[in-house]
């Protein structure tokens, strides 16, 4: 029974606690979780503060304060300093298990353009036909030549190895990233990340009980102010990037972000991942954070969305001195890699192949953006020509899940701000546009005249 009388005061959440042997805030906690998963906790609401909810409920603030850590770890909650604790506006929004009605026009997951892979087509050709083909088809064994293509590779975007680094192998970007997150940050921890952010880091962190700290931007990337608060107020103990590309966003890190950023890393002792999914697409490569602060930063550079969508690999690049231990959790999480795919990925980089396949993708790539700039020129629609997707700020009236239910309706899958947000609301209204995943440019092109119809409804409609 609560200590005051609450009836006429605002609180936005009153549980009635069921009877239960649970500890107190077990009971409290699985009550919160009930209430947001069935939506009678919408995203971003407020929750009371929590000595008025321990009054209501009259327990004490530290069995409130452990539910909502508990809530807080399943990514059900988020907190800001100074403002109090929110409903993630990620809840119910997780892209694995976001609903898309069927026969829908593909532009949600991002994935590059079916190419007729010539290249890679010859090689594996050829290597079918070799006497010692049956290797093939084991686990890998030898490094040898698969550290020489990730030498070929990683000079190509502008990363040159030192004599501290170590090259690691891992099955694709995301598998990288959790092993990173298992190796070097236990659950509680805090990584700093950009407003908007991928939506898989998301899902990785959660699933270890790390908790992402948006941190404050100048000029659309992470500024200097606002990681040293990020560092004072959050005690976050590294970064998570995508200096090319930067998705949703399609934001490119500046040469002067790129300093600050390995900077900061050195003066807080924060461990930057630096995610280089698209690097490859830029015909010129930019300098890396790595290169900036080699014993600061974790490289990975995987090879799916840029050269083929079936090798799943990634060059994952640290300090000699953390090969050990993030090995151990890459061989835990993968055991072993494929023999034939680490083969093709090899052959295909050091016989110089894949430079004339991403030639033909960047082609490519390019003329979708050009299609997108001719249908949605009008718009706010961010992205080079080099992308393969693009970001579309919306009107301040339309949220992003409200587009993406509009453009559902209309026969095209997207993804609205809500998916990447990190904090208590979406920085900005907007949807991300996956323009290389329609099957052809006739379907892409479907696609963007439908979405121009909304866009052109809203402004009918005063929605601006």
């Amino acid at each position: 029974m609560s200590i005051n009388s609450f009836d006429d005061y605002p609180l936005t959440w009153r549980p009635v606690l069921p009877p239960s042997t649970l500890p107190l805030y077990r009971v409290l906690a699985q009550e919160l979780e009930r209430a947001v998963r069935q939506r009678t906790l919408l995203p971003g609401t407020k929750l009371p503060p929590q000595r008025e909810l321990a009054d209501y409920l009259g327990m004490n603030v530290s069995t409130v304060t452990r539910a909502f850590r508990l809530c807080s770890d399943k990514g059900l909650l988020t907190a800001q300093v100074g403002r109090g604790t929110y409903v993630a506006y990620t809840v119910n929004t997780d892209l694995a298990t976001a609903e898309k009605p069927p026969q829908q026009i593909e532009m949600a997951s991002m994935m590059p353009e079916t190419l007729q892979q010539d290249e890679a087509s010859e090689i594996l050709q050829l290597m079918l036909l070799e006497k010692g083909r049956g290797r093939f088809f084991q686990y890998s064994q030898e490094r040898g030549a698969y550290d020489a293509a990730a030498t070929v590779l990683l000079k190509r975007v502008g990363l040159s190895l030192g004599r501290n680094d170590a090259v690691l192998l891992a099955g694709g970007g995301q598998n990288a990233i959790a092993a990173v997150l298992a190796s070097f940050f236990r659950r509680g921890d805090r990584i700093g990340v950009d407003p908007l952010v991928y939506s898989g880091f998301k899902d990785s962190a959660r699933l270890f009980g790390i908790r992402l700290i948006p941190v404050g931007q100048e000029n659309g990337e992470m500024s200097a102010a606002g990681i040293a608060y990020a560092v004072k107020n959050h005690h976050i103990k590294g970064l998570y990037i995508t200096p090319d590309f930067q998705n949703p966003t399609t934001h490119i890190l500046s040469k002067e972000g790129r300093t600050m950023l390995a900077e900061a890393a050195n003066t807080y002792d924060l461990l930057i991942i630096e995610d280089a999914i698209t690097s490859l697409l830029l015909a010129q490569p930019l300098l890396p954070v790595k290169a900036l602060a080699p014993d600061r930063v974790i490289y990975v550079l995987s090879l799916s969305k840029t050269l083929l969508p079936s090798l799943r690999l990634a060059y994952v690049v640290c300090p000699a001195a953390q090969a050990a231990v993030l090995s151990e959790a890459l061989h835990a999480i993968n055991l072993s890699q494929s023999e034939l795919l680490l083969e093709l990925a090899s052959r295909l980089i050091l016989s110089g192949k894949y430079e004339e396949l991403m030639r033909l993708r960047r082609e490519r790539v390019a003329r979708r953006n050009r299609l997108v700039n001719a249908v949605l020129g009008a718009y706010d629609i961010a992205g080079t020509a080099e992308c393969i997707s693009r970001w579309l700020t919306l009107p301040p009236a339309v949220t992003g899940l409200e587009f993406e239910k509009d453009a559902a309706a209309a026969g095209v899958s997207i993804y609205g701000a809500e998916h990447f947000a990190v904090g208590a609301a979406a920085s900005v209204n907007g949807a991300r546009l996956a323009i290389a995943s329609p099957r052809d440019e006739a379907e892409l092109t479907d696609g963007l005249r439908r979405l121009k119809i909304l866009l052109d409804g809203y402004a009918y409609e005063g929605k601006k």
